[in-house]
């Protein structure tokens, strides 16, 4: 798969901050959902919001969105505080949540110009505006439709519609690509990264690849804290426990001793199959932090005459690092 995300040079290092979250709390009765947040957004960039079910991700979204206010902490969007001066500062912000609210029994571009209007989009801009987002939504042919008669993926462009009307500095997508066909997710995803270059962008999914093909960097939420931040190749780098390498034979009869003399080798924890054919056999061998098994590996196999198609280190895709935090942190809260 092709790696469709931008270059680091597609955004200044310099480019301003536009949303600063400081040390936000938030709780419900006795329930914390979310424990001193803290983080920024560069003008431009693409953050993608991860955490497993019951993370505090939505909560976070709502707050900055201005939805709820935080029980401790602030947010500021381009130097203004939102909950200080919020119908100026909620301008600023699009938001598309996870449940698309909309009026059932209007009309796709009545329901957009509602908006507009809303928006405070003036009387001569109003027309283009919304043929421009009815447009690059992909709802131009059902402009005309009732809401009630469009299909979950359709009725969901029309939220991310609306979440453009007004062109917002501020972009919050909660799974924008929920209930859509995957012709419609690719153009979702090429739209929204049109979007980023424009706007800052704060991106929600519960699909993996979806933040490594769109997302600029990932901030990762669990049990309501910040355990991480960064690129994936970051996230990747902070890893302390192992990494993968993955070795090919050309003889399928030697399968279990290969296994044998893998499992043998100094700094390998665990040998797996990964996949086995008529002509070769491949396995993953999970490695500690610091130790490259590869010339172990050739020598011992040499040695053996076990033939060798192919030794590669393997990189951690975003799930096996989501996963590796998520239950780092985990762990590491059970051991305190």
């Amino acid at each position: 798969m092709v790696d469709e995300r931008r270059t680091d040079e597609a955004i200044e290092a310099e480019a301003p901050i536009m949303v600063q979250v400081q040390n936000i709390s938030k709780d419900f009765g006795s329930v914390h959902a979310l424990d001193h947040v803290s983080f920024q957004i560069r003008q431009g960039e693409i953050l993608g919001l991860l955490g497993p079910n019951g993370a505090g991700k939505t909560t976070a979204m709502r707050i900055l969105t201005g939805y709820f206010p935080p029980s401790r902490g602030d947010v500021w969007l381009k130097g203004e505080r939102l909950f200080a001066n919020p119908n100026v500062v909620k301008r600023m912000i699009g938001y598309l949540p996870e449940e698309v609210s909309l009026y059932s029994d209007m009309k796709v571009r009545e329901y957009l110009g509602f908006v507009a209007e809303i928006k405070k989009v003036s009387r001569r801009r109003r027309k283009p505006h919304i043929d421009d987002y009815l447009t690059r939504c992909g709802l131009w042919d059902v402009k005309n439709r009732l809401i009630n008669q469009l299909s979950k993926g359709f009725r969901q462009r029309v939220g991310l519609a609306q979440a453009l009307i007004g062109d917002p500095e501020v972009l919050v997508l909660d799974e924008p690509t929920s209930g859509l066909d995957p012709k419609q997710i690719i153009e979702i995803r090429s739209l929204i990264r049109e979007l980023g270059k424009e706007r800052t962008v704060v991106l929600s999914t519960h699909i993996l690849p979806e933040v490594n093909m769109v997302c600029d960097r990932v901030l990762i939420i669990n049990e309501g804290r910040v355990v991480a931040s960064g690129t994936t190749d970051e996230l990747e780098a902070g890893l302390k426990d192992r990494h993968e390498i993955f070795v090919t034979i050309g003889d399928r009869k030697m399968k279990d001793k290969a296994v044998e003399l893998l499992a043998s080798i100094s700094g390998v924890e665990r040998v797996r199959l990964v996949e086995e054919k008529v002509d070769q056999v491949s396995f993953a061998l999970s490695a500690t932090h610091g130790a490259d098994p590869r010339s172990s590996v050739s020598r011992i196999f040499v040695e053996h005459q076990i033939p060798i198609l192919e030794i590669r280190a393997g990189r951690l895709s975003l799930e096996e690092i989501f996963m590796k935090i998520v239950v780092s942190e985990k762990d590491s809260q059970n051991y305190l």
